[in-house]
């Protein structure tokens, strides 16, 4: 087609016009995708579970939102303070907040973060524990107290008249609680309590009772990878009373042990209030992201049985479970994700 000089001033004219109105680079393209062009800093935290989120949705993020995305090293105090003081990092992805209940508060309160959802939908899980082929076959073995009157069940491999509880490693806040309760139920004559030397060598004895479907009882958490891999049942520890378990995990209560559950931790997908005032979609995303305890703790296997980081495990559950992360997100950004695993 030939233009006269009129026609190619105006297509020279519109051209531009045209040019002006789109983004002048993709990186600013990709801002406008994310809704804001600074970097959203995600916390990958010390345990197996947080760290697999954060690269889990930094992943989508990234590859699904175009968001300029780093992954920062965490942990739940140092992380919560740096947020509430510097915005920084923005979204702490499983944020247990009770650790930092009452600055925490403070923080909504003076609109410098925000909750964004629950990330483990039915909170965590803290708690004895014993094999599931163990109670069907005894089904009474309901209670802490049904198990602690079998001993026998139990057996201590090196005192067989003693029954065995498997305690948390030296130093860890699970060991004062377990202790605690052992003092409460008064085991001390017929029971020993085993502290092993590592969380390793806790999960080596649970793995080997279970291979064996020997019996066990444990103390144990969720979620994490032995809940997920193992059928463990949760034993009725009895009514939870928060004002018993703080003295039974401060060393310095002078009060008598006393019997009480584990409380359930709420964990938070927790962000810098800057995220839901400069980034709404990535804001909504966060809403949508809970998991059950159950859930992370499947998605924790595949790391534990392949030794795979939490860069691994997070890919891994990109590939296997996109029944979950994609009603997260919309169609077109599930298949930018899906497009970057390939």
């Amino acid at each position: 087609m030939i233009l006269k000089s009129g026609g190619i001033a105006a297509a020279m004219a519109v051209a531009l016009l045209s040019a002006m109105s789109l983004p002048a680079t993709a990186q600013e393209a990709d801002a406008a995708a994310c809704g804001t062009d600074r970097t959203i800093d995600i916390a990958e935290m010390t345990w197996p579970s947080a760290a697999a989120l954060a690269h889990i949705h930094a992943t989508i993020l990234e590859a699904g939102f175009g968001c300029d995305v780093e992954i920062v090293t965490g942990d739940t105090v140092p992380t919560s303070s740096s947020m509430l003081t510097r915005g920084t990092p923005a979204v702490a992805p499983e944020l247990w907040t009770s650790a930092i209940e009452e600055p925490w508060a403070e923080g909504i309160a003076a609109g410098d973060v925000v909750n964004l959802s629950d990330a483990i939908t039915d909170g965590t899980v803290e708690g004895w524990f014993i094999p599931r082929y163990l109670q069907e076959e005894h089904p009474e073995l309901t209670s802490a107290e049904a198990v602690i009157a079998r001993p026998d069940l139990f057996a201590d491999p090196e005192e067989p008249d003693q029954g065995r509880l498997y305690s948390c490693p030296p130093g860890w806040a699970c060991e004062l609680s377990t202790s605690a309760l052992f003092e409460a139920f008064d085991m001390e004559e017929t029971w020993n309590l085993f502290s092993p030397g590592s969380g390793g060598a806790l999960d080596a004895s649970i793995a080997r009772a279970f291979t064996r479907e020997e019996p066990i009882l444990f103390y144990y958490w969720g979620p994490t990878a032995i809940l997920g891999k193992y059928d463990a049942v949760q034993l009725d520890l009895g009514e939870t009373k928060p004002e018993v378990y703080v003295c039974n995990t401060d060393p310095d209560c002078d009060e008598p042990a006393g019997v009480t559950a584990y409380p359930s931790s709420p964990a938070i997908v927790g962000a810098a209030a800057w995220v839901q005032e400069e980034a709404p979609e990535v804001a909504e995303y966060f809403s949508k992201v809970g998991l059950t305890n159950a859930e992370i703790s499947e998605l924790l296997v595949y790391g534990d049985e392949n030794q795979a980081d939490a860069a691994d495990t997070a890919v891994n559950f990109l590939k296997t479970k996109e029944d979950l992360w994609t009603s997260w997100v919309s169609p077109e950004v599930a298949e930018k994700v899906k497009a970057s695993l390939s």
